[in-house]
């Protein structure tokens, strides 16, 4: 499915529903997104947990800490930015599979990394493209 939409909440709430119409129908606790460099990764997940009931200020990109966990609702939602990471290892060490094995929601930026080792029946994929008049691109898969 695409979406390409003008940057304004309205739009970007079309997306963020439709994603979680197949995550609920389907089963699936994995966001896997990508796209260059300020194309609204971050953006996203902070429209995704405010249409759960959470609050969207608390939302910011874990860059430097890596994972970052937002509490909705008395679930989870973990917030995963594997831009920095180098190894297999350090993926390891954050203990990012028990994460994605504890059933919670989790949105994982640069996923390139962990992709190939991921529960392919649990994922859904989002690309997210900057066009050249300035509308953002979603394509889910």
């Amino acid at each position: 499915m695409n979406f390409i939409i003008s940057d304004n909440n309205d739009a970007i709430n079309s997306v963020v529903q439709y994603v979680n119409d197949v995550r609920l129908k389907q089963h699936k606790n994995i966001v896997l997104l990508r796209g260059d460099l300020g194309a609204g990764k971050t953006t996203f997940v902070k429209e995704f947990v405010q249409f759960l009931g959470g609050n969207k200020n608390q939302v910011d990109s874990p860059t430097f800490s890596l994972l970052n966990t937002y509490l909705v609702n008395g679930k989870n939602i973990h917030h995963f930015d594997l831009y920095r990471i180098g190894t297999p290892q350090e993926i390891e060490d954050i203990g990012f599979m028990e994460y994605i094995d504890s059933g919670d929601l989790c949105f994982v930026e640069w996923p390139e990394k962990i992709a190939e080792f991921l529960p392919q029946d649990r994922i859904i994929h989002i690309d997210i493209v900057l066009n050249l008049n300035k509308c953002r691109e979603y394509t889910i898969s």
